[in-house]
C-alpha cells in the first residue's frame, strides 16, 4: 500500500502545498501552513453511474414560493441586506476585532426577540457573562434571547434539534467552532469549512436565518477558505476606523439583492445608532472656502453619500524626493492623476510633497471621485478655495477628458437636498437630468483643462 502524501494548507488563503514552508507561496503569510491528513479518495473501480436515487427535474417557470423577508429592527441593517433577512439564508458577516460585529447583531437579535420571533445567539469567544453584561450596557437585559456559549457544532444542532427551529441564529464566531468528525484545531480550514457546512445544512432545512461572524485577516479579507464565501448567500463587511464612530456595514455578495448598499451606524455609548442621513457626518460643516478643498457625491448601491475631499500641496526647497501620502484612496489612481495634471494641463506637481485625505476615514472606490480629486489639488496647488457651496464628480480619462459617470441625477439631487447650489461634472451628465435639479446650478466640463481655467478663474 502507497504511503499517503503529506499537505499542507495555507490558513490564510487556503493554498495546497506538499511541502511545509515558513512562507506560503501564494499570499505570501509567514507561518500559516498547517499539515492536514489526505483526502479519502475512491479507487478507480467505484463507479458513480448507478446505484443512487432518481432526482426530479422542475421547469424554469414553474410557480415558486414569492420570496419573504424578516425585518431585523435596525433599518440601516436591513437596507444593507436589501430589506431584511430572508428565513434559510446563511450571512457572513466579517469586519476587524472591536469594530462593533457582536454589538451589532446583540442588537438585532433583541429586536428580532423583542418583535415575537426567537432569536438564539451563541457565543465561542465570550462567556454567557461577558454577553449579558454586554446587553445591560446597551439596554438589552430583558430581551428574550436564548443565549449559550458553546464550540461543539454537534452540542449545538443536538441541543436546536430538541425543540422548534429559532427564527435567528448567531454564531459568534465561526473560527471557534469544532466538529469532532474532522480532525484538527479550531480555526483550521479543514473545520471552518466542516462547521460552516453543519450549520448552513440546518440552517436550509428548517428555514432559520442564519449569520456567522468571521475573522478577518490583517488585509482586511475574510480569515479561513475562500470556499467559505461561496457556501453562504450574503458576505457582509463591518468596516470603520476604531478612532471615529461611525461604522458602515457592506453588502458584498447577496443573493437576495443589490450588492454595494451600505448602513450606516455610529458608535455611541449606548451601542450602535443608526445614520439616516450619512452626508452630515463627513462634510466638516465649515462656513468660510478652504484651499484644497472639494465636495464629493459618492454612490454606495443606491444611496449618495456626500464626502469631503483634502489636499495639501508643500512646495520643498532642496533636492529631496516628495512625497506622496494618501489616506482614503486608492494611490496608485492618484499617481495617474497627478501625471495627467502635468502632460495635459502644464502643472507642476514634481517638485512637491502632495497629500490627499478623505475627511472623516471614509474610503473611496468610485471612479467618479476623479474630478473631485483633480479639483482639491489645483485648488492647493493655486491656493485659491472652491466655491463653498459645490460638488464636483466624474471620471478623468489619461487623454484629459471628463468621462460621464453612472446615476448623475441621483448624485445632485442628494447634493441639492443638503444645500448644495452647485456642481460641475461630465458636460453628458446634461442630458441625465442634471439640468432639471431644482436651485443647483449645473457646469459641464469636457476637459481637464476647463477645470484649471474655473479654478484659476476664482478670486
Amino acid at each position: 500500500m502507497a504511503k499517503p502524501k503529506k499537505r499542507y494548507i495555507c490558513q490564510e488563503c487556503g493554498a495546497v502545498s506538499s511541502r511545509w514552508q515558513g512562507q506560503c507561496p501564494d499570499c505570501s503569510a509567514w507561518n500559516s501552513l498547517v499539515e492536514e491528513a489526505p483526502e479519502t479518495k475512491f479507487s478507480a473501480r467505484h463507479d458513480l453511474s448507478a446505484g443512487g436515487r432518481s432526482i426530479q427535474f422542475e421547469a424554469l417557470d414553474a410557480p415558486s414560493e414569492a420570496l419573504s423577508r424578516r425585518s431585523t429592527g435596525l433599518a440601516e441593517f436591513d437596507r444593507a441586506l436589501g430589506g431584511g433577512v430572508v428565513p434559510g439564508s446563511a450571512i457572513l458577516m466579517g469586519g476587524e476585532p472591536g469594530i462593533g460585529k457582536s454589538t451589532l447583531l446583540l442588537q438585532a437579535a433583541a429586536a428580532i426577540a423583542k418583535a415575537g420571533s426567537q432569536s438564539v445567539y451563541v457565543s465561542g469567544e465570550e462567556a454567557t457573562g461577558q454577553v449579558r453584561m454586554r446587553a445591560k450596557r446597551l439596554g438589552l437585559a430583558d430581551a428574550p434571547i436564548k443565549l449559550a456559549a458553546a464550540t461543539s457544532v454537534r452540542d449545538i444542532l443536538t441541543t436546536l434539534g430538541s425543540g422548534a427551529p429559532p427564527d435567528l441564529l448567531v454564531v459568534d464566531s465561526i473560527q471557534t467552532m469544532h466538529s469532532d468528525m474532522i480532525e484538527g484545531a479550531p480555526g483550521t480550514v479543514s473545520q471552518v469549512r466542516a462547521s460552516a457546512f453543519e450549520l448552513i445544512r440546518y440552517a436550509k432545512e428548517n428555514n432559520v436565518a442564519l449569520v456567522l461572524v468571521g475573522h478577518v485577516t490583517k488585509d482586511g479579507n475574510i480569515a479561513g477558505p475562500r470556499v467559505l464565501e461561496h457556501m453562504v448567500d450574503v458576505v457582509m463587511s463591518f468596516e470603520g476606523e476604531r478612532s471615529h464612530q461611525y461604522r458602515i456595514l457592506r453588502a458584498l455578495k447577496n443573493r437576495f439583492g443589490a450588492v454595494d448598499e451600505i448602513g450606516v451606524f455610529s458608535m455611541e455609548g449606548a451601542g450602535l445608532e443608526e445614520v439616516s442621513n450619512p452626508s452630515m457626518l463627513f462634510l466638516s460643516g465649515r462656513e468660510e472656502p478652504v484651499a484644497g478643498s472639494a465636495v464629493f457625491p459618492a454612490l454606495e448601491g443606491t444611496r449618495p453619500v456626500l464626502v469631503e475631499i483634502q489636499a495639501l500641496i508643500v512646495r520643498l526647497q532642496s533636492g529631496a524626493t516628495p512625497r506622496r501620502a494618501v489616506v482614503g484612496w486608492d494611490n496608485g489612481r492618484l499617481a495617474m492623476l497627478l501625471a495627467v495634471l502635468e502632460s495635459r494641463c502644464g502643472l507642476n506637481f514634481s517638485s512637491a510633497e502632495v497629500y490627499l485625505n478623505v475627511a472623516g476615514g471614509y474610503r473611496l472606490s468610485d471612479p467618479a471621485a476623479d474630478l473631485a480629486v483633480a479639483a482639491a489639488l489645483v485648488s492647493a496647488l493655486a491656493d485659491k478655495p472652491l466655491p463653498l457651496r459645490s460638488i464636483w464628480f466624474g471620471e478623468v480619462s489619461l487623454s484629459g477628458e471628463i468621462r460621464p459617470v453612472s446615476h448623475s441625477s441621483l448624485r445632485l439631487r442628494e447634493a441639492a437636498k443638503l444645500g448644495f447650489d452647485s456642481g460641475c461634472g461630465p458636460s453628458e451628465s446634461r442630458a441625465d437630468g442634471g439640468q432639471n435639479v431644482a436651485k443647483l446650478r449645473y457646469s459641464g466640463l469636457s476637459a481637464l483643462t476647463g477645470l484649471v481655467d474655473r479654478v484659476m478663474a476664482n478670486p
